[in-house]
């Protein structure tokens, strides 16, 4: 059974996301703060943490960047009640999955959460398939309508990050970590370059997937 783990210091808050994220199968662990958090993932198999700002002890933002440097990929939906585009700039840079704003739809929160399972799984997976397109992390492979394309190793793994999470965006820091590792002191604008150069060599693509550039944010693949 999957674990979710829900942070927040608000009891009726983590009562309502319980009440319909069990109903769907899944196991809930609970905790008030961002201490008793990663406490609690770093002794039990969690697949995805539902987590707040404003909370005591350590807040949300805290708590993102801890979990994104010592668990990089486990999947974060932040749910709060500031709802500022400001806001949710921050939380996407410095590592959220995906952003919801309280007062929020149960049922919205369900799909959500399934969606970054769905996207998770695909990634654990090695093997993204984009239409005719499939990229191939074990062998580096990337083969399109039975035809093989050769690509630098960074821009596979770039390519395959960005194809694994569709329509989700990825700050530029995001990707230097993911990619690049955490220690990378080397400008962050490498990742332009990359980008400029995926791009033109799949422009006749253009009718499976593009890359949007999402200004102020990052970038994200969007597939048509």
């Amino acid at each position: 059974m999957s674990q979710l783990l829900i942070v927040d210091d608000d009891t009726s808050i983590r009562e309502l996301m319980k009440l319909y994220l069990k109903n769907e199968g899944f196991d809930i662990l609970e905790a008030t703060n961002g201490t008793q958090a990663l406490s609690i993932i770093e002794s039990q198999q969690v697949v995805l943490v539902i987590l707040d700002i404003m909370m005591p002890e350590m807040d949300g933002w805290e708590l993102t960047k801890k979990i994104r440097k010592n668990f990089s990929d486990l999947p974060l939906l932040m749910v709060s009640a500031k709802g500022e585009t400001v806001h949710r700039i921050k939380g996407f840079q410095l590592g959220t999955d995906d952003y919801l704003t309280k007062p929020f739809d149960p049922f919205e929160l369900v799909l959500r959460v399934k969606a970054l399972l769905k996207r998770a799984k695909i990634s654990a997976s090695q093997l993204v398939e984009l239409e005719t397109l499939t990229l191939n992390k074990l062998t580096y492979d990337v083969i399109n309508k039975d035809e093989k394309i050769i690509l630098p190793p960074k821009e596979f793994e770039l390519l395959f990050v960005l194809a694994s999470y569709p329509n989700q965006i990825f700050t530029r820091e995001q990707l230097i970590t993911r990619i690049w590792g955490i220690d990378y002191e080397g400008d962050n604008r490498t990742v332009d370059v990359h980008i400029k150069r995926i791009r033109e060599k799949f422009t006749h693509e253009s009718d499976v997937f593009f890359i949007e550039s999402v200004r102020g944010l990052g970038y994200r693949l969007v597939i048509l």
